[in-house]
């Protein structure tokens, strides 16, 4: 019977401990994969297929990459949502007895993936961990790439919800959860639905509190742990720092830091918001132009684009570290050549929290090494500019910033300035920093000179015009000489090899050259890549330091980027007040504007307080821009509470604890929701969480069902804000009834979006009036859509008929009830018994008797009927 080679053994129990991954196993100058890897491999790299004899009756599928250019491929086969295990020749070949040693060195993951070439450079890659227990969750998050970890846990209110905002803020790129999570069908088809993400399952001993306690002091020594029932974070945190040690097994010393946080320490914004105010990518073609994140990012290094992306996904809400990030951007603003010297000088600063991190894990390279030596070599010209400047937070930067002349020095003083991208090839280390380094360097060279003068002295003493001395790898040094010279050839000459057209020789003097120039070649490239290591473990030692100040270098870009926006855009410093009112004057959307420029964009006011303007009610028809309006304040709002000047002359804005948008609707067939009940989901959201500190802009709701069910929902849901929650609302709306509310309900006020008209053409004038309207000019806008003619002056016909049946216009139909009944909030609840009769009138009056058919007419008399029989 036949067996496995040795090979393809060591292949299969490597594998069986990898079942998950695609193991990429080291042969020679190539990864090659096996049986069901190879095949998978090969489609989704669209490489070619093979086979290879592994002792058994068919040969093994097989295909490969070379090692040089592995990362590419790597990289694709992570993005198609594959783990990938590098196995590599872990003993030296010259050494090894028998079959070489191999083992897998490094597990990428989605979430794990450290090559700068597979990520973005101004965004974080998360990687997140969550412990389900019941409805309860801890959640752990970090970047591999920075070292960054947070932590938090969520026990309280809509748990699911909330957590599924906390994914939403962070996008990782890869979860890693607990059985119980793994096991909840219900909950990964929604994450795979919303985020598209990697989900991992770990064993559940790894999420175990004493395991998880354990693994955090192992990592931060210095954080105390208070054991309580419900730090589900410790869970988290635990498990996913074993994940780590499993995947990468290196050392992870650049995760130095233990943050906990609180979900309410920031401004809350769920999903919806995200996605409807588009902060970091577009809502349809999640591109980052035409983003918030767009317009504001001016950052002149990676690490400023992260941190920006950061304040942005986490607008603050503690009033005194907003107005410390105001008066920055504000100096920054009014310091104009400081800011364009400083923007200037951090253009030449290279990523070096990540650059610290490929140092850690042993990754980094001589050219890695250079990029952060030219990157702190900035920083004292930096911290100079930085010393008049008064702000807090200035003053907090030029503090923190170490010039770290002793790693510059170290880095200067021993690699070359220009390096080779290999570490093991030579040629890294600057003459004159080690004295072994020269002097095997200057036998090398020595000898190279040795070989092109015997070379001249072997053609003069042989005559051969054409002999020359050649190297390879197999057979070192040799003598060349062509066929029509071999009756010249010396006796002294020892062939070495015949090929078609000449034969290769040695001779003793060579072999003695020969030995003292590859000798010293091969112990200079062994020292040389020895200094560079010990270099490389110096800078290490340094990491908190360099972490310090790359932070710093990073705050100061994104206050730089702030103030160059505020000035080229004309924005203004917003007054941030723990009161509750939001006055702002010529407020202007900040994408919208940056698209068609300012002298384009219609600035308009906005005056909201929890008093006498705590709702607006705003009509107008489509495209007048009621949404782009209601944006714009939620976008102000957000853009004061990050420290952000606001496009508008002036602002005042009472600190929002948590917006809430709900603008238009898109049907979430995936997962069997029509737009309506999308629409109604959100809204329950809304009202179920929102406070009076909150901010509402609600759009068209109950537009998703038919007039009457829509307007009553509408209605009850203004409704309940004014009387329940009482925060400051902007609501838009088609259903002109609803201006009535603004005489029956303190609070109210009704807006409008002007229009217009000229002849049967109307024209936008986008400026918000105060009043209701009373047209909404459908028939006009599908005009300036482009409907054909004839269809509209059917569609004039028909609105002129159903207006002149539509008792309703001539009285008012809905009156908000005296008492309100507690739980219900249906403003046409009334009780059956006493009011039969009338409902019945009124349900005769409201019909629309055009538009019934047959059958529909028979089931409405049947319905009255019975209530008139009670």
């Amino acid at each position: 019977m036949a067996s496995l080679t040795p090979m393809m053994q060591q292949y299969l129990e490597i594998k069986e401990q990898y079942k998950d991954c695609i193991l990429f196993f080291r042969l020679g100058d190539f990864y090659e994969m096996f049986f069901s890897d190879a095949e998978v491999a090969s489609r989704e790299l669209e490489i070619t297929l093979t086979g290879k004899d592994c002792g058994l009756e068919e040969r093994a599928p097989m295909c490969g990459v070379p090692f040089h250019s592995a990362d590419s491929y790597i990289a694709k086969l992570i993005s198609k949502g594959y783990k990938v295990a590098i196995c590599e020749q872990i003993e030296d070949p010259a050494l090894a007895k028998g079959l070489v040693k191999r083992d897998v060195i490094r597990i990428v993951t989605p979430g794990t993936v450290t090559d700068s070439a597979m990520l973005d450079e101004k965004k974080n890659n998360y990687l997140m961990s969550i412990y389900k227990n019941k409805n309860y969750y801890g959640i752990a998050c970090v970047d591999l790439t920075t070292g960054e970890f947070l932590s938090t846990h969520i026990t309280f209110g809509n748990t699911f919800n909330k957590l599924m905002d906390e994914i939403a803020k962070f996008s990782p790129s890869e979860i890693v959860v607990n059985g119980e999570f793994f096991h909840d069908e219900n909950i990964k088809k929604t994450l795979k639905q919303r985020f598209d993400v990697y989900i991992s399952g770990l064993e559940d001993k790894f999420f175990e509190k004493e395991f998880s306690i354990q693994k955090v002091r192992n990592y931060f020594k210095d954080y105390v742990i208070e054991e309580n029932a419900f730090d589900l974070y410790i869970n988290a945190s635990g498990a996913l720092l074993e994940y780590l040690e499993q995947t990468q097994k290196v050392n992870l010393s650049h995760i130095q830091n233990f943050n906990v946080y609180r979900i309410e320490e920031y401004m809350i914004l769920d999903m919806a918001t995200r996605r409807n105010l588009e902060l970091t990518e577009t809502m349809r073609e999640k591109n980052r132009k035409g983003s918030l994140l767009w317009v504001l990012d001016r950052t002149m290094t990676s690490m400023g684009g992260r941190t920006l992306r950061k304040w942005i996904e986490q607008p603050l809400i503690n009033l005194h570290d907003i107005k410390d990030r105001l008066d920055a951007v504000n100096e920054f603003k009014e310091r104009f050549m400081i800011r364009s010297e400083v923007r200037e000088l951090l253009r030449a600063v290279y990523d070096i929290e990540r650059l610290m991190t490929k140092v850690i894990l042993g990754s980094a390279n001589c050219r890695d090494l250079i990029s952060i030596k030219h990157s702190i070599g900035q920083v004292p010209y930096i911290k100079e500019l930085l010393r008049d400047l008064k702000a807090d937070l200035n003053v907090l930067s030029y503090n923190e910033l170490d010039t770290l002349t002793d790693v510059y020095e170290i880095i200067d003083k021993a690699i070359v300035d220009d390096p080779p991208v290999a570490v093991k090839e030579g040629g890294i280390i600057k003459e004159g920093f080690n004295e072994e380094v020269d002097r095997l360097r200057s036998a090398s060279k020595d000898g190279k000179k040795w070989i092109a003068h015997l070379e001249s002295k072997e053609r003069e003493r042989t005559g051969i015009k054409n002999l020359k001395v050649g190297f390879n790898k197999v057979f070192g040094y040799y003598i060349e000489v062509t066929k029509s010279y071999y009756s010249q050839v010396p006796d002294d000459y020892i062939r070495k090899q015949t090929l078609a057209n000449c034969e290769r020789y040695i001779t003793p003097e060579l072999k003695e050259i020969e030995n003292t120039v590859l000798g010293a070649e091969d112990r200079l490239v062994e020292l040389e890549y020895q200094i560079f290591v010990d270099v490389r473990n110096k800078v290490a030692k340094e990491i908190n330091r360099l972490k310090t100040t790359a932070r710093s270098l990073a705050r100061i870009d994104v206050l730089c980027s702030l103030a160059e926006v505020a000035d080229r855009e004309s924005y203004t410093m917003p007054e941030v007040t723990d009161d509750d009112k939001i006055e702002i004057k010529d407020g202007r959307h900040p994408v919208v504007e940056k698209i068609i420029g300012q002298e384009a964009f219609v600035p308009n006011d906005t005056y909201l307080d929890m008093d006498e303007n705590q709702i607006a009610i705003i009509t107008g028809p489509n495209m007048a821009g009621k949404s782009t309006y209601m944006r714009q304040v939620a976008l102000i709002v957000l853009m004061a509470q990050i420290g952000s000047f606001v496009p508008a002359k002036s602002a005042k804005i009472g600190i929002v604890d948590r917006i809430f948008t709900r603008v238009g609707a898109s049907d979430d067939l995936a997962a069997g929701q029509s737009t309506f009940m999308v629409e109604m989901s959100e809204v329950a959201n809304i009202l179920g969480n929102a406070t009076s500190k909150s901010l509402l802009v609600l759009d068209e709701i109950g537009r998703g069902t038919s007039t009457y069910d829509g307007l009553s929902i509408a209605w009850a849901v203004i409704e309940y804000i004014g009387e329940k929650i009482g925060a400051r609302t902007l609501f838009a709306t088609h259903y002109h009834e609803l201006t009535e509310l603004e005489e029956r309900i303190e609070g109210i006020k009704n807006y409008c979006i002007s229009v217009e008209e000229k002849g049967e053409d109307i024209i936008f004038l986008r400026k918000i009036l105060r009043g209701g309207a009373d047209n909404s000019y459908g028939v006009q806008v599908a005009r300036l859509a482009g409907i054909p003619d004839p269809v509209i002056h059917r569609a004039k016909e028909i609105l002129k008929k159903l207006e002149d049946a539509d008792i309703t216009r001539k009285e008012k139909r809905i009156t908000r009830r005296k008492q309100p009944i507690e739980g219900q909030i249906d403003v046409f609840t009334f009780n059956a018994a006493q009011r039969s009769y009338d409902e019945v009138l009124n349900e005769l009056k409201s019909l629309d008797i055009t538009t019934l058919t047959p059958l529909d007419a028979i089931n409405v008399l049947y319905n009255l009927q019975k209530k008139v029989k009670g």
